[in-house]
C-alpha cells in the first residue's frame, strides 16, 4: 500500500491504556478504530456523516498493514488521505504515525461507497468529496 499526496485531516490522540491486549502492545482492532475515528472527523468536518443524512459512507473495504508494534504511552497522529473516486465510492488511506518521532506505525485503507439511507442502494458521491480525489 503506497499512500502520497496531501493529508485532507489529521488528528492527534493518545494511545489508551485500555488498548493494550494480553502481548503487552495495541492489539490489531485498535488500528481501524483509529482509522474510523479519523475518517468520521473528516467527514464531519465537510459536512457529512451525521445520523440524520439521507445519504452516508459505508465502507466495503477495509485493509491494513502492521509495520510497527504500538505500545502505550504513546501519541498519535492519524492521517487521511482522498484516493480515486468511482461514480459511487471513494477510496480513502491512513497514516498512524508516532506524534513526536513520525514514526510510521501502520498503513491503513477503507474503500467507502455512498449510500441512500431508505433504498439501501449506491448513490453518486458528493461533488465536494470527487473534487478532494482530483487534487
Amino acid at each position: 500500500m503506497s499512500v502520497q499526496g496531501n493529508a485532507v485531516n489529521s488528528l492527534t490522540m493518545p494511545l489508551r491504556w485500555g488498548d493494550m491486549d494480553a502481548y503487552g502492545h495495541a492489539n490489531n482492532t485498535v488500528y481501524f478504530r483509529f482509522y474510523e475515528e479519523a475518517r468520521m472527523i473528516w467527514l464531519t468536518g465537510l459536512g457529512f456523516g451525521n445520523a440524520e443524512d439521507p445519504t452516508g459512507p459505508v465502507i466495503i473495504k477495509t485493509s491494513a498493514t502492521f509495520l510497527k508494534e504500538l505500545k502505550h504511552p504513546a501519541t498519535l497522529v492519524v492521517e487521511t488521505y482522498a484516493g480515486k473516486a468511482g461514480n459511487t465510492s471513494l477510496d480513502t488511506y491512513h497514516l498512524l504515525k508516532d506524534a513526536e518521532t513520525g514514526e510510521v506505525y501502520s498503513e491503513g485503507y477503507a474503500k467507502i461507497v455512498w449510500m441512500d439511507k431508505t433504498t439501501r442502494k449506491s448513490t453518486p458521491l458528493p461533488e465536494s468529496l470527487r473534487a478532494l480525489a482530483a487534487k
